[in-house]
């Protein structure tokens, strides 16, 4: 039996009162929060989040990943090879994007279900539009990976009853190369569209699963059509799925996965969950769970990643992050670019974080090093990866000169449990609540982009509870 073996989210740190955009601009705006990722997380860090989430409940080791998006932080380059790296996963795992639409979520999905061995399908998005516009409100930032497999690799938590799809072709949401907001055709001509699609694929679904509506305990349903969605959610009643808009927004490619884990986080063994995706065409997919969700604990639920966010984020800030509001940059020269071969040679510690570990006296050292600094050994470490290991700040300082996109940039000092110090930027944090002793996890992230190449490297965040 092949199935879901294991999921893992992220839901960024950053909220957005939706209130804020009304305050300031007059218009737009609304009740409740909107997720919004710093300015330091895109689409591909956020998808590492996620991914790692999912490999921390199990010892699987994917052989594939399938990275879906509709904003890529790269176009021509493979994002999904950012991924695999961050992961610390072998060179013979098979790394692929399927993005440019919120419809690549299924691409990744069905590509992961259907590939043989353990296969992961990490979808992400970070959602824009221009201010006052519903995709600015409305959108949220948001992924999830998905672990697939079967029995032999690891426990089946869920596994897939019958699926179906229906497409046409069809003017409802789009936006050209280089755009940051959408553009969306009468919303009234969609919803006709959409709910012939979805009645179509939900009832041959139904009818590979051999259920019934009557059978189905929960209903999800996902879409960037707000009123579509709301349409077809008649037929669910009071076993829809809460879509969490109010909470974090409308994550676009990843929202699909997101309320499939946000189902999975309280499911029961024996439960029928019908999943319906609305974009450009309709998705439906009929699962069940199995006895072996009861042992299944997720190391972080959406739940709880929502409740551990921060509602204090600026709507200047805001637009600053998401560049619609250019702000006077630090007196500092721009950053260097990054270059392509130093990046490769040294591409255990810059993507996957992996230090050196002497052999004899067992001293950490971070950057990796040939020479220890405990005895002098030379040429006599292995190699440890601590993207995983908590860590104590040990010191720290505010720097209001620093180049940041964001300033103050906080430095911290930390010692990692088991051994190793290492000097690194503090991020998800007020600079006016850190204090020595403070403990932080490691976070994959942006340090910057320059001349068109993103610098991804690790800082430390606060510690989840």
């Amino acid at each position: 039996m092949r199935g879901i073996i294991g999921y893992g989210t992220y839901v960024p740190y950053y909220r957005l009162d939706r209130s804020k955009i009304t305050a300031a601009m007059g218009a737009g705006g609304g009740r409740g929060h909107r997720a919004v990722a710093s300015y330091d997380e895109d689409t591909t860090t956020m998808g590492v989040e996620a991914a790692r989430n999912a490999l921390e409940t199990s010892s699987a080791t994917p052989s594939s990943i399938w990275f879906a998006t509709a904003n890529p932080a790269y176009l021509d380059k493979t994002n999904a090879t950012a991924i695999q790296a961050a992961l610390d996963l072998p060179q013979e795992t098979w790394a692929v994007d399927a993005g440019g639409a919120a419809r690549s979520a299924e691409a990744a999905v069905r590509g992961a279900m259907g590939t043989t061995g353990i296969s992961m399908a990490v979808v992400s998005d970070l959602r824009t539009g221009n201010p006052t516009s519903n995709d600015e409100s409305g959108g949220g930032d948001a992924a999830a990976a998905l672990l697939f497999g079967d029995d032999e690799d690891a426990p089946v938590i869920a596994q897939a009853l019958g699926v179906a799809a229906s497409t046409a072709e069809f003017l409802d949401r789009y936006r050209l190369p280089g755009e940051s907001a959408s553009r969306i055709w009468e919303e009234r001509f969609g919803e006709q569209a959409y709910l012939t699609l979805a009645n179509d694929a939900i009832e041959r679904a139904c009818k590979e699963a051999n259920v019934g509506l009557e059978d189905v305990d929960k209903v999800i349903i996902a879409g960037l059509h707000a009123r579509a969605v709301r349409g077809l959610a008649r037929i669910a009643g009071d076993k829809l799925v809460d879509d969490l808009t109010t909470q974090i927004g409308n994550p676009g490619t990843a929202q699909l996965p997101l309320l499939l884990a946000s189902a999975l986080d309280q499911a029961a063994p024996g439960e029928t969950i019908l999943c319906v995706h609305l974009a450009d065409g309709a998705y439906a997919a009929v699962l069940q769970t199995t006895p072996a969700i009861a042992d299944y604990t997720p190391s972080a639920t959406v739940a709880s990643q929502i409740e551990n966010g921060s509602d204090n984020l600026d709507y200047n800030l805001y637009l600053t992050w998401r560049g619609f509001l250019d702000r006077e940059p630090p007196r500092r020269p721009d950053p260097d670019r990054p270059g392509a071969p130093p990046a490769f040679r040294s591409e255990d510690w810059k993507y996957a974080f992996v230090g050196s570990r002497d052999r004899s006296s067992g001293a950490i050292h971070l950057p990796p090093m040939r020479v220890s600094m405990d005895g002098g050994a030379v040429d006599d470490m292995e190699r440890v990866r601590m993207a995983d290991v908590p860590a104590t700040i040990a010191t720290f300082t505010v720097d209001y000169l620093a180049f940041s996109l964001s300033p103050p940039t906080v430095a911290v000092v930390i010692d990692f449990d088991g051994g190793g110090r290492f000097q690194a930027e503090m991020t998800d944090v007020d600079p006016d609540e850190v204090k020595i002793g403070d403990r932080v996890q490691m976070t994959f992230r942006r340090l910057f982009t320059a001349e068109g190449i993103h610098n991804y490297f690790w800082k430390a965040r606060p510690l989840s509870k």
